[in-house]
């Protein structure tokens, strides 16, 4: 059962990132980049994280991405070979601000 979530993982995180940066031509999307995505055990939910380049971005670009989210479901729909496309959400990364804090405090 684990190889086949971490498969569907990696299969979601390639299409949505195609999806995101070929289909959608949202001008306040700016640069997204999917660094996981998360599948609940019964196959049926996915938490696709996504961080933002520009901080100033992430709001506008979350309310982008929510507001496309039936659009980039049924684009995986159609790319997928499952039965079942999981239900996603968009979840903030922040793990690189805990990164450039950590930096920053080692360089002081």
């Amino acid at each position: 059962m684990a190889d086949k979530a971490l498969r569907l993982q990696r299969l979601i995180m390639k299409n949505i990132s195609e999806i995101i940066q070929f289909e959608i031509k949202d001008p306040h999307l700016g640069f997204v980049s999917i660094p996981e995505v998360k599948v609940s055990k019964d196959l049926s939910y996915a938490k696709v994280y996504v961080a933002f380049i520009n901080e100033n971005e992430a709001k506008e670009g979350m309310k982008v991405l929510e507001k496309s989210k039936g659009f980039i479901r049924s684009e995986l729909a159609k790319r997928m070979d499952t039965r079942r496309v999981p239900e996603i959400s968009f979840v903030l990364d922040e793990g690189y601000k805990k990164e450039q804090r950590i930096t920053e405090l080692l360089n002081k």
